[in-house]
């Protein structure tokens, strides 16, 4: 009965210990590399967690009409590695991201670099192949 009980916790724990894995996705199963995207908006939301940090901006077009993005970066560790820290993007900022599109249409983009109003670039640990800093 005890190594039975033993046995089920310890299945139990490595279910949990994968559902993180489980959730997580490659770049080209959800992303365009293809289909290269530039926004510029401002910051409505900011996701800081694992396996990817998401920030969200509403971009006005030509005509005025407001569209909401959610742009997909890296894991927050990747992200400290790149430069940045938990203030380094902030409700209200004014935003221009490069990227690729989500391949639904959908306006959701994994985001390669982003650049603040005041000119300051940061990687965004993109996990889209062969992004490196330049």
């Amino acid at each position: 009965m005890k190594t039975t009980l033993i046995s089920a916790l310890a299945a139990l724990a490595m279910i949990a210990a994968a559902a993180p894995v489980m959730a997580h996705h490659s770049f080209a199963a959800e992303f365009d590399a293809s289909k290269p995207v530039k926004l510029t908006g401002t910051v409505t939301k900011i996701e800081w967690m694992n396996p990817h940090a998401y920030f969200y901006i509403d971009v006005k077009d030509s005509s005025g009409k407001v569209d909401s993005w959610g742009l997909e970066m890296g894991s927050p560790n990747g992200l400290m590695r790149q430069g940045w820290t938990r203030n380094s993007l902030k409700v209200g900022d004014e935003v221009t991201v490069e990227g690729s599109m989500a391949k639904d249409g959908s306006k959701i983009a994994n985001a390669r670099t982003v650049t603040l109003a005041s000119g300051t670039r940061l990687f965004a640990a993109s996990s889209q192949p062969g992004q490196t800093p330049q």
